[in-house]
């Protein structure tokens, strides 16, 4: 199982980029799928996730200003990032987990695939 997180780059605060997580052999529908980052020096945080069943969450320091959606036509879940901010510089993940679920976790423990992240730098 390959999941590739793309879409990221260098970008001024208060604009925005929507990364996407593609899968290869699976579809992403059956899973849960999870966004995490991590930052120079820290160690890795949940963003936001989506549940099979379509339970979102979101991390506080994005709420309001990321959006988590799935496209099953394209077997793709992106993460619309609006409104960025310099300290949204981090590399960014994506995870999928086998669970069935109304609520989605936000605990990386529990995402059984991961893909290469794309790194975000927002930066004047």
């Amino acid at each position: 199982v390959q999941l590739q997180a793309s879409g990221g780059g260098l970008v001024q605060p208060g604009d925005s980029l929507r990364l996407s997580c593609a899968a290869s052999i699976i579809t992403l529908s059956s899973y849960e799928i999870g966004w995490f980052r991590q930052a120079p020096g820290q160690e890795r945080e949940g963003v936001s996730c989506v549940s099979q069943r379509g339970g979102i969450w979101y991390a506080d320091s994005v709420k309001g200003r990321f959006i988590i959606s799935r496209d099953n036509a394209k077997n793709t879940v992106s993460l619309q990032l609006n409104s960025l901010k310099p300290e949204d510089t981090a590399v960014y993940y994506c995870a999928a987990a086998p669970r069935s679920f109304a609520s989605c976790s936000s605990e990386e423990g529990r995402y059984s695939y991961w893909g290469r992240g794309t790194q975000v730098t927002v930066s004047s």
